[in-house]
């Protein structure tokens, strides 16, 4: 199952109990709202493209087989100034892993 988002698109892979397994495409220009989850933390490894993430006050530049842990309560952002799509294999851990544990801050699509 695919969905689109403002920024790109997400497919779920697999997911078990404590762990869901995505495939995110971000477009060229777009990015992610600065958020935060409460009950879960993610791991990222990029697989095409590159991007910039922000993982609490670092921002860092990304390109394949880069990956990235982000702690629960982390603020991050994942964006992509390139002109190619940025694919990457996102892992989600924690007790509970819906789309609605999202704390948004900032978004470019007024998600807040």
């Amino acid at each position: 199952m695919t969905e689109l988002r403002p920024w790109g698109s997400f497919s779920i892979l697999d997911e078990g109990n404590g762990y869901k397994v995505k495939r995110l495409v971000v477009l060229p220009g777009k990015r992610f709202s600065l958020q935060y989850h409460l009950r879960r933390a993610e791991h990222w490894t990029i697989v095409a493209g590159t991007g910039l993430a922000t993982c609490g006050e670092q921002v860092l530049e990304v390109a394949p087989n880069d990956h990235i842990y982000i702690e629960k309560g982390t603020l991050h952002r994942l964006e992509n100034p390139a002109q190619e799509p940025l694919i990457v294999i996102e892992v989600q851990y924690g007790e509970y892993l819906e789309e609605d544990d999202i704390v948004r801050i900032e978004d470019d699509f007024q998600r807040l």
